[in-house]
């Protein structure tokens, strides 16, 4: 299984983006040097799409066929990718405050601590829908690593399509998310250029 190993802060400041998008609290020091050339159009295209990919844990291949499957749904394409990457159960995990980052979120999905409508499910990508009911397995729920996760994410704003019960680790999908309710700094429409050339 590939994993993307790269530090996260030389990786933000490659990318100018800001660390606690992906839910680390550190701050560089080193500062990213202005360029002295002006981007090109398909280097600003390329960035948003590793922003993307970068922000969401995902890999060359599993990014394009989301974007296969957003240009086949209804709608406009640039948004229907970004309600697909924010739709994986990783993401959920996160955007519930059960794990700090999403690469923690994703470990906990593979360690098979998470249910979906009371079934195991192992696969971060795994798509929620409306009215799916994610929670942590009641054998683990007493674990100290669930109790310190809270305590650091305990301020965290839960995402108005989530319906969260963060004393009994669980939560419910209303809707799924609209473009306006997702806040990652990416310009999806720059996306939509780079794979529409």
């Amino acid at each position: 299984m590939a994993v993307d190993k790269v530090p996260v802060l030389k990786r933000c400041r490659a990318l100018g983006l800001e660390p606690h998008f992906l839910g680390v609290e550190k701050k560089s020091i080193r500062q990213l040097r202005n360029p002295r050339r002006k981007m090109s159009e398909y280097a600003l295209q390329l960035r948003e799409k590793q922003k993307a990919k970068f922000i969401y844990g995902v890999l060359e291949k599993p990014f394009r066929n989301y974007y296969a499957k957003a240009e086949r749904m209804s709608g406009q394409a640039g948004e229907n990718l970004m309600i697909l990457l924010e739709s994986r159960l990783d993401n959920v995990i996160f955007r519930m405050g059960l794990a700090r980052t999403r690469r923690e979120a994703r470990q906990v999905v593979g360690h098979r601590h998470v249910t979906v409508n009371g079934k195991v499910v192992n696969i971060p990508s795994y798509l929620v829908s409306a009215g799916d009911e994610i929670a942590i397995k009641e054998s683990m729920k007493t674990a100290q690593r669930y109790k310190d996760i809270q305590e650091a994410t305990g301020g965290r704003l839960f995402p108005a399509w989530l319906d969260v019960d963060h004393e009994n680790m669980k939560a419910t999908v209303k809707q799924l998310p609209h473009r306006d309710e997702i806040d990652v700094p990416v310009n999806e429409m720059l996306i939509v250029e780079l794979y529409s050339k």
